[in-house]
């Protein structure tokens, strides 16, 4: 739900104009605009900020685990206007645990490469045509993904006698 507070900022009234169906949700708090985007339109919406808005910068993206709750995952990505007298922006999407994958951004800005990379190697969000998606924290061969909350809290056991 997005209140008319929010419905006024221009760069959120654009977005409407353009994308109807994007926004599900939204808040101004703190002078700090957060949108929350349909997972499948964030490549559109992300395209929208920075080729018609001049959110040119994207500072990073990651993400929360909600478990138990459902949708489990919630994708974030911070974008930066240096144009717009360093305007900021924070978009969320919401995914469910069964299936987590939304679009990459690595097309708009090179450097979600590695934002990526890192969110898929420490939470298991698959995003889709990503050039390179694989681990970048943890080793090729680890099991799981440590940042879960239902990741073991004493991670694994090893035995470290023999080395």
């Amino acid at each position: 739900m997005i209140s008319d507070q929010v419905r006024e900022i221009p760069v959120v009234s654009a977005l409407l104009a353009r994308y109807t169906d994007a926004i599900k949700g939204g808040n101004n708090r703190l002078n700090e605009l957060t949108l929350e985007i349909e997972p499948a339109q964030i490549l559109d919406v992300c395209r929208f900020f920075k080729e018609e808005q001049k959110y040119v910068r994207l500072s990073a993206i990651t993400a929360v685990d909600w478990y138990p709750m459902e949708p489990r995952f919630e994708v974030v990505y911070f974008l930066h206007s240096m144009e717009r007298r360093g305007e900021r922006v924070r978009l969320k999407c919401r995914l469910h645990g069964d299936k987590p994958e939304v679009e990459s951004v690595t097309s708009l800005w090179v450097g979600a490469n590695w934002y990526e990379r890192e969110t898929f190697d420490l939470f298991g969000i698959r995003f889709l045509n990503h050039p390179n998606l694989t681990r970048i924290m943890m080793p090729d061969d680890w099991d799981g993904h440590p940042l879960r909350r239902d990741f073991p809290v004493h991670g694994h056991k090893y035995s470290y006698k023999d080395e």
